[in-house]
């Protein structure tokens, strides 16, 4: 069965960094494309950034082009998004899917990322 548990969210200042993990099991991770997620109290689930099964294609929300990065290891089953110079508005609960989904969009346990002085 497909599993997927993020970590690594945390209190951060303006201006930081974060570097978010998503260890995924029950699937061939190697081939599925996987997105980042994040969700707001109030807002809807908007996507972040994906990328492909290979690592090779990637893309971005314009509200977070220039200072996200996603990437993946296939040997640990393990995407990553390193979030650079943050921002309030980054403040939300980050959830990892496969792409399409296999799971419920923003609906695991995510990991809280607070930005804030």
């Amino acid at each position: 069965q497909v599993q997927l548990v993020e970590s690594g969210g945390g209190l951060a200042q303006p201006g930081g960094s974060l570097r978010l993990s998503c260890a995924a099991s029950g699937f061939t991770f190697s081939s599925w494309a996987m997105a980042w997620y994040r969700q707001a109290p109030g807002k809807e689930c908007e996507l972040v950034a994906r990328i492909s099964g290979t690592g090779v294609f990637t893309n971005y929300a314009d509200s977070v082009k220039g200072r996200f990065t996603i990437s993946r290891d296939n040997a640990k089953n393990t995407v990553y998004l390193q979030m650079n110079i943050l921002k309030s508005e980054d403040s939300a609960v980050y959830y990892c899917n496969t792409s399409p989904d296999r799971l419920q969009r923003c609906g695991g346990q995510g990991t809280q990322v607070t930005v804030s002085s």
